[in-house]
């Protein structure tokens, strides 16, 4: 039986920030003189590796370990970096991202509490979501349980905040590695919302997989 629905928020709902993170990327490889690829593969690396070992004492906020991306690339291709103001637009991007066109149908047509699971800072995250008047119960950042997905605190938080069991629940997000990975590791059903056509990293299997929140049949 479901009983609730958890989901991610950038991504899945609302717009990533991709394409200015390969603006970014774009702009330090003609100042570097290298392969845009190679910046973008260098800011996926450390924001991914400083991620992981970002939890419990040594947890980072989001803006905090992109201020360190910023550093790093500066340093790894020898170009100035504006890190403040870099940073500046990024948070302003996170905080008053697009409405993805599927997500306002998808939440109303659910019957079951929704909470959304975001590796984002608090104040972001909520003022995205306010901004767009999601129809959810909760909201369940990162900055709340200081560790990222897939570890298992925000999604225990989010299970706990709905009073449901994992086997009661269906995930729903973009990420193959933090949604789908992190979710099905505590026993959840997954929805893998592969907009790019990108598929899951070796080893992960979600319960469904779709291109786009139009195409969820719950159950």
């Amino acid at each position: 039986m479901l009983r609730a629905v958890l989901v991610d928020l950038y991504g899945t709902l609302v717009a990533d920030d991709d394409v200015l993170v390969a603006d970014l990327s774009a702009r330090l490889s003609a100042r570097a003189g290298v392969p845009v690829a190679d910046v973008a593969a260098a800011w996926h690396a450390h924001q991914w590796a400083a991620g992981d070992v970002a939890h419990g004492d040594a947890f980072r906020t989001l803006a905090d370990l992109t201020r360190a991306t910023l550093v790093h690339l500066g340093v790894a291709f020898a170009v100035p970096v504006d890190v403040e103001a870099e940073l500046a637009v990024l948070r302003a991007a996170w905080r008053r991202p697009a409405l993805l066109p599927d997500a306002a149908a998808f939440l109303a047509g659910l019957d079951v509490p929704v909470c959304v699971v975001s590796d984002a800072d608090r104040a972001d995250a909520r003022a995205a979501v306010a901004l767009h008047g999601l129809t959810v119960r909760d909201v369940v950042t990162s900055e709340d349980v200081r560790a990222y997905k897939p570890r298992p605190e925000p999604f225990r938080r989010a299970l706990d905040r709905l009073g449901v069991d994992p086997r009661e629940v269906v995930h729903v997000g973009d990420s193959g590695t933090a949604d789908v990975g992190g979710a099905s590791a505590l026993g959840m059903r997954t929805v893998h919302v592969d907009r790019g056509g990108r598929g899951l990293p070796p080893g992960v299997v979600a319960s469904t997989v779709v291109g786009s929140l139009t195409e969820v049949r719950l159950p």
